[in-house]
């Protein structure tokens, strides 16, 4: 925990939010905002599941000093109004800058110069009567948030860079709310990275079905980000792939090889793609079905292959292997499915306050969790792949819940890890990777 409190100090968390929210104070402070709402991030990044939750941190006075108390974090909360909720989310992308300079930065070369960014959303179940909470599409009841996070493959979460919190009927495909996730996105990246700004890189925005609408492809190419969509698969499409010739099909490939029984066509020019971006291509794929798969007329072929398709505005010759390269690219979507499912054991499986503008403050300090988790596997333990593709939990057993003992020497206090914790080498090590990263 004094790792993650430290790091929220170095990368300026801190200090942005207590700037964001300054003005919400009629007088001097105990606790600054930026220290609560950091200490609650932590808190949750911890396990927390409410306000109550820290107490993790303040039932630790010698090891962490004057923490807030559960009704001074509410009121930091009840602070949080829609003007204040931007300049906080300006605030986590300040110091997601500070991190990235110091070392948390993706690695382009691997990427082929793009930032992969996934949109998705999720079902948060109401265990009762919330504003904001409905039926769900799902018959459940609860909200409907919507997320984007940046692909990093090399840990374990990626980075949850923005989300928007919806109630439970809010529809899978509304295009409004996703014009507005992207534009949460791009201002969540630090300003170099940003599209339009010399040197930055390319933005790929990748979704599933609910994406695939021509308002929001054509919302992508005017915010000069590329996109990549799973549609539906069609009986045309089925058609179509029953007609291509077997030898036309090319084989799919994975990150280390060839994907076995799976294989991909460009159908760009048997389809009337007119109302997508100029550009657009689509690209179908036909592979052997998993045990369990739904099978229906719409997406079988004639030889018992399952069909799925997407569509992408990224020009040939850009992505390695050409079509193989799309097709590949676009199936690590699929990584999102973990990030949404690790964002339920960071504050988002259940949404512990009343009014909605509440918890959308709190859906903000959730991702700022997410954030401080990211940052130290990336800062820290890049070469300990136990720890950095660890999921929240594991962190949390391997990192955050290693013993340890105050000790006392010369009027200095020390943090002494149990040496008998085989993670204990490792911590000490990323630790000191994170003050040097900063100092």
């Amino acid at each position: 925990m004094s790792m993650l409190r430290e790091l929220a100090e170095f990368v300026g968390l801190t200090r942005f939010v207590t700037q964001a929210l300054a003005d919400t104070y009629r007088g001097p402070w105990l606790h600054s905002p930026g220290q609560v709402f950091a200490d609650q991030a932590c808190a949750i990044a911890d396990g927390a599941t409410s306000t109550s939750g820290i107490a993790v941190l303040r039932d630790r006075p010698q090891l962490h000093g004057a923490v807030a108390s559960q009704p001074t974090v509410w009121r930091l909360v009840d602070r949080i109004d829609e003007r204040h909720l931007g300049l906080v989310r300006q605030a986590r992308a300040k110091a997601r800058e500070r991190a990235w300079q110091a070392g948390a930065a993706p690695d382009l070369e691997a990427t082929g110069g793009y930032l992969h960014i996934d949109f998705d959303a999720t079902i948060t179940i109401a265990h009762s009567e919330k504003s904001g909470a409905a039926p769900t599409w799902k018959k459940s009841f609860g909200f409907h948030p919507l997320h984007s996070y940046l692909d990093r493959p090399e840990i374990s979460g990626g980075e949850s860079l923005a989300g928007i919190l919806r109630p439970g009927n809010a529809g899978s495909n509304t295009i409004a709310d996703h014009k507005t996730l992207l534009d949460l996105t791009l201002e969540a990246l630090p300003e170099s990275y940003r599209p339009g700004v010399d040197g930055a890189p390319e933005i790929l925005i990748r979704a599933d079905a609910a994406g695939a609408t021509y308002d929001f492809a054509a919302y992508c190419r005017q915010k000069h980000c590329e996109f990549s969509f799973s549609t539906e698969s069609t009986p045309t499409y089925v058609g179509i792939a029953d007609a291509v010739d077997e030898q036309l099909w090319a084989t799919a490939i994975e990150d280390d090889g060839i994907r076995d029984g799976a294989m991909v066509f460009e159908a760009t020019h048997c389809v009337d793609l007119s109302k997508w971006p100029q550009g657009t291509r689509l690209i179908l794929r036909k592979e052997r079905p998993h045990p369990g798969a739904q099978l229906q007329l719409h997406n079988t072929t004639s030889d018992g292959m399952r069909l799925t398709a997407f569509i992408t505005d990224t020009p040939a010759r850009v992505v390695p292997h050409q079509i193989q390269g799309l097709e590949l690219r676009h199936r690590q979507h699929a990584h999102v499915e973990a990030r949404i499912k690790d964002s339920g054991h960071l504050g988002l499986g259940n949404l512990p306050l009343d009014a909605f503008c509440h918890n959308q403050a709190w859906f903000e300090i959730a991702l700022a969790a997410a954030d401080l988790i990211s940052w130290a596997k990336l800062l820290g333990f890049k070469d300990h792949p136990g720890i950095a593709k660890a999921t929240p939990e594991t962190f949390r057993y391997k990192v955050l819940h290693v013993a340890g003992k105050i000790v006392s020497t010369a009027r200095q206090l020390y943090l002494k890890l149990d040496s008998s914790w085989t993670p204990s080498p490792a911590i000490e090590k990323g630790w000191t990777r994170i003050r040097t990263a900063f100092g």
